[in-house]
C-alpha cells in the first residue's frame, strides 16, 4: 500500500533533472521579434496520430522542437495523503518546484459533474468570452490592444454547442488526436494565422464544485473555495475577498484557447482543477530562471515602443497583462528551462512561486483556479513587493500586513508549546522569521535616521505610499495639516517636511514593540540553531542577497532626482478599511 508521508510520483520516459534544455531548431527566427513565419500545406499525414481519424495534415518539421521539452513531475497521492492540500504540497514541493508547475491526480473524484453545478446550483449562470487572436503578435504599438477585445455572452450550454462546432470545423475529430499532435496543430496555427480568433471564458466568477454533502470532492479540501482559506494558508489572513486570488474563477475554453505566459500576482502560488472537458496543455518555467525568461522576452519579443522600463522590469510589466504568447522554441534556444504538463479531466496542476507559465485548450473544457501560499512563499513574496513597489504598482495584498501577523502568529505558537521549536515546518518557519526580522530591521534604521521622539497614540487605516504604492502597515508619514498623502519611510528626500510648510507625523504602530521583540527573540532562536541546518542557512543567505539587491535597485531608481515638493494621488488599500492602533511620532523642532 502506499505511503501517506511519501507521495508516489511518475516520471515519464523522456523526463529530465532540472537542469538547462539545450537549444534546439527555433520554431520562428528571433531577430526582430516573433514574427509569424510561412509554412506550407503537406500533403502527407502527421506521424503519430491515428489513421481512424479524419485530420488536416501539415508540414511539422519546424516544430520538432515541441519533442525535446521534458515533461513535469505527476502524483499519484493516495486517499489518505490527499488529506490536507497544503501539508501534501509541502511534501512534494522541494522537488516539485524544480520544475515551476507539477501535476496531482486526485484519489478521488466528483459525483456532481461541473455542467450539472453550473446549470442547476447556480442560477442563471452567464458568462462572457475574451476574443483571441489565433496567431503570433508582433507586440509593437499598432498590435498591443488586440487582446482586449470582449466577445458576446453565453450560457455554459451554447458555448459548448459554439465550441464543439468550432472543434469539427478546424479539426475533423480533434478528441481522438493525441496531445503531442494537438501541440503541433496549435503552434502551426499560431505560425500561419491571420484573421482567425477563438473565444475564451477568462476569469469568470463562480466555482463548479458542487455544494452537495455527498459529492467527495466538493467536500474535501481540494474544493478550491476552501483551499485559500485553510488554517496553513497564509491568505487566510486576508480579510477581503479578491477575486482568483482568495476565491477561485472559471476558465471554459474552447479549441487553442490560450492563457499567455504570465506569473501570479505577487508571485503566489497558483492550482487549477479540470473539471470536464478536453485536456489543456501547459509550459512552466522553474522560478529560479524567472529573470532568465524575462530578458529573453525583452530582448526577443518585445518592440522597445512599448516598453515602459528597461530590461527585465519592462518585461515583467506587460507580462503582468497577461496577453503575452509566444511559442517556447524562443526560450530553448536562449536555454531556458521549460517543462510541460498535458492535464485531462479531474487533475490538478500546481503552479510554484515565481514560475511563469502559459497553455492552451485541445477543445471544450472547464477549469477553475484560485492562488494560494504557504510560509515559504514570503521571501519571494518580498521580492515581488519590492518590485511593484520599483514599478509603483498598487499591492493587491498586504505583503507587509501579513509577514507581521504571520510572524505574530508563530511566537505566540512558539510561546504556547514552551520550547523553542514548533512540530511545522523548519523551513516554513524560516521563511517567516527571515523577511520579519529584516522588515523590522529596515523600520528601525529608517526611524533612527529620522531622528524622532515624543510619542502620543492615534489610529489610522493601513495605508500605501503616495510615492512608491507600498503598503505601509508598520509606519508611514503624513502631513495632518494639508493631510497630504502617506508615505513610506524608504525615500531619500525631505520627509519630515511637507510642501505646505508645517512638518509632516510619523505614525507607528501602537504594537511595534512587541514585534521588536519578536524580531530579536527570533534572531536568538536563529542563533541557536544555526549550526544544526546549514542546508537551509545557505538558502537564506541567497534569498537574503537576492533582496538585497533588489532593494539597491529599488532605492536607486525611486530617489533619482525626485523633489520633495511632488505631490501625489492618493491611493487606500480596497475593501473594508484595516483600522489600527498607531503611536504618532513628532520630530523634535
Amino acid at each position: 500500500m502506499e505511503s501517506s508521508i511519501i507521495p508516489e510520483v511518475t516520471y515519464p520516459t523522456n523526463m529530465k533533472k532540472p537542469s538547462p534544455v539545450k537549444a534546439t531548431k527555433a520554431l520562428t527566427s528571433v531577430g526582430m521579434k516573433v514574427a509569424a513565419a510561412k509554412s506550407s500545406f503537406s500533403q502527407s499525414t502527421a506521424k503519430g496520430v491515428s489513421s481512424k481519424c479524419k485530420v488536416k495534415t501539415f508540414d511539422f518539421r519546424d516544430l520538432e522542437w515541441t519533442e525535446k521539452i521534458s515533461e513535469c513531475p505527476v502524483y499519484h497521492p493516495s486517499k489518505m495523503g490527499f488529506k490536507d492540500p497544503l501539508i501534501y504540497l509541502q511534501k512534494i514541493a522541494p522537488e516539485a518546484s524544480k520544475y515551476g508547475i507539477c501535476k496531482i491526480v486526485s484519489p478521488i473524484h466528483a459525483s456532481v459533474p461541473a455542467s450539472v453545478v453550473l446549470k442547476k446550483e447556480i442560477r442563471n449562470f452567464k458568462f462572457e468570452t475574451n476574443m483571441q487572436p489565433l496567431r503570433l503578435a508582433k507586440w509593437n504599438m499598432n498590435e498591443k490592444a488586440l487582446f482586449f477585445r470582449s466577445g458576446r455572452k453565453y450560457t455554459y450550454n451554447d458555448f459548448e454547442r459554439k465550441a464543439r462546432k468550432v472543434s469539427a470545423r478546424r479539426l475533423s475529430n480533434s478528441s481522438c488526436n493525441p496531445p503531442a499532435y494537438m501541440e503541433k496543430v496549435f503552434w502551426h496555427e499560431m505560425v500561419n494565422g491571420q484573421k482567425g480568433t477563438v473565444e475564451y471564458g477568462v476569469n469568470v466568477d463562480g466555482s463548479a464544485f458542487s455544494c452537495d454533502p455527498n459529492d467527495q470532492l466538493g467536500k474535501s479540501k481540494w474544493n478550491l473555495k476552501r483551499l485559500s482559506r485553510l488554517p496553513n494558508s497564509i491568505l487566510r489572513l486576508v480579510e477581503r475577498v479578491i477575486p482568483g486570488i482568495t476565491d477561485p474563477m472559471l476558465y471554459i475554453g474552447m479549441l487553442f484557447g490560450m492563457f499567455a505566459w504570465h506569473v501570479e500576482d505577487h508571485y503566489l502560488y497558483s492550482i487549477n482543477y479540470h473539471h470536464s472537458g478536453a485536456p489543456k496543455t501547459w509550459y512552466g518555467i522553474p522560478s529560479d530562471a524567472a529573470l532568465q525568461f524575462e530578458r529573453v522576452v525583452h530582448d526577443n519579443v518585445y518592440s522597445q515602443d512599448i516598453l515602459s522600463a528597461n530590461g527585465e522590469d519592462g518585461a515583467f510589466e506587460l507580462l503582468q497583462e497577461k496577453t503575452t504568447m509566444f511559442p517556447p522554441s524562443i526560450l530553448l534556444q536562449h536555454n531556458v528551462p521549460v517543462y510541460k504538463a498535458v492535464q485531462m479531466p479531474g487533475e490538478f496542476v500546481v503552479t510554484f512561486p515565481r514560475a511563469y507559465h502559459a497553455g492552451f485548450s485541445h477543445g471544450f473544457n472547464c477549469g477553475e483556479a484560485v492562488n494560494f501560499a504557504t510560509g515559504d512563499w514570503f521571501p519571494l513574496g518580498a521580492l515581488a513587493s519590492q518590485r511593484y513597489a520599483l514599478l509603483r504598482k498598487i499591492p493587491l495584498i498586504p505583503y507587509e500586513e501579513l509577514l507581521c501577523n504571520e510572524a505574530m502568529f508563530l511566537i505566540n505558537s512558539l510561546k504556547k508549546e514552551n520550547s523553542g521549536t514548533l512540530s511545522a515546518d523548519l523551513t516554513s518557519q524560516r521563511s517567516v522569521k527571515v523577511p520579519f526580522v529584516r522588515l523590522i530591521g529596515l523600520h528601525k534604521q529608517a526611524l533612527q535616521c529620522l531622528k524622532v521622539s515624543s510619542t502620543s497614540s492615534h489610529a489610522q487605516d493601513t495605508q500605501v505610499c503616495g510615492h512608491c504604492k507600498r503598503d505601509c502597515y508598520l509606519a508611514y508619514i503624513m502631513c495632518t495639516c494639508c493631510y497630504s498623502d502617506p508615505i513610506c519611510l524608504f525615500h531619500d528626500i525631505d520627509l519630515l517636511n511637507c510642501s505646505c510648510g508645517e512638518k509632516c507625523t510619523i505614525f507607528l504602530r501602537e504594537d511595534i514593540s512587541a514585534m521588536e521583540d519578536a524580531a530579536q527573540k527570533f534572531e536568538q532562536n536563529n542563533h541557536q540553531h544555526e549550526g544544526r541546518n546549514a542546508n537551509n542557512r545557505n538558502v537564506s543567505s541567497m534569498e537574503e542577497a537576492s533582496t538585497m539587491k533588489m532593494k539597491e535597485m529599488e532605492i536607486g531608481k525611486l530617489n533619482g532626482g525626485k523633489s520633495n515638493k511632488r505631490r501625489f494621488k492618493s491611493h487606500r488599500m480596497r475593501g473594508p478599511s484595516l483600522s489600527r492602533d498607531c503611536k504618532r511620532v513628532r520630530r523634535v523642532s
